[in-house]
């Protein structure tokens, strides 16, 4: 049975998602503050988090950030904010996908059912890719940039192999949302960008100079790296 834990300290919102949650088969555990949910990741790791930005005290970003610092669950952030920018900074912390209050549950749980299939996303074409200066074990879940271990989110991992498992290839960012978000993703295809630059930040890829991830204007991206 997959797991999913409710952040929100409204009790009336979290007890509406566990009905349907638990009504689709999911276990559901929850939290009313982002102290409590870290301590609940760390005594037993989600399959998925449901995190309210909006909450006193340590707020949903801020939990996200931490959370981070030891964990790669998947992370929908539920947000009253309807501002782009809380959206896109939210993600370049670690979100995988957010939701809009207010939000009808049946639009929840097919986001969660929608995070847990890119683990049995067909992105897995080779065990192993190697590239002059880049290296990614599919299997193992490891990548070495340069002779050094490199550490991505889950989501990342599978942007980057979507897009290493075919190399030259011009993926559209809509391409690429249906190969690693699933094919009912809602959000805005921007969310593509934020988590392209994540990845470049992290691989230490120059945008303007790219050595792995070309930005195709107009169209989308294409990764370069040479094989080796």
């Amino acid at each position: 049975m997959r797991s999913v834990l409710i952040v929100d300290d409204e009790p009336g919102i979290r007890a509406v998602l566990r009905g349907y949650l638990e009504a689709d088969g999911f276990s559901v555990s929850e939290a009313d503050s982002g102290a409590t949910a870290l301590q609940a990741i760390h005594q037993s790791e989600p399959d998925v988090v449901l995190l309210d930005v909006m909450m006193p005290g340590t707020d949903g970003l801020e939990t996200l950030r931490q959370m981070r610092t030891f964990s790669d669950v998947f992370v929908i952030l539920l947000t009253a904010r309807a501002e782009e920018v809380d959206k896109l900074v939210g993600l370049a912390v670690g979100a995988d996908d957010y939701i809009t209050k207010p939000f009808s549950p049946r639009e929840v749980v097919a986001r969660v059912r929608t995070v847990l299939r890119r683990q049995r996303a067909a992105t897995e074409p080779h065990n192993r890719l190697h590239f002059t200066d880049l290296s990614i074990d599919v299997d193992a879940h490891t990548i070495e940039a340069r002779g050094n271990p490199i550490e991505l989110t889950a989501l990342e991992f599978e942007l980057l192999v979507a897009l290493a498992g075919s190399p030259g290839r011009v993926f559209s960012r809509q391409q690429l949302l249906q190969q690693v978000w699933g094919y009912d993703f809602y959000g805005d295809d921007r969310v593509v960008d934020v988590h392209i630059r994540n990845l470049r930040n992290q691989l230490g890829d120059d945008a303007a100079n790219p050595e792995f991830i070309a930005t195709v204007r107009g169209v989308g991206y294409r990764f370069i790296g040479r094989p080796s």
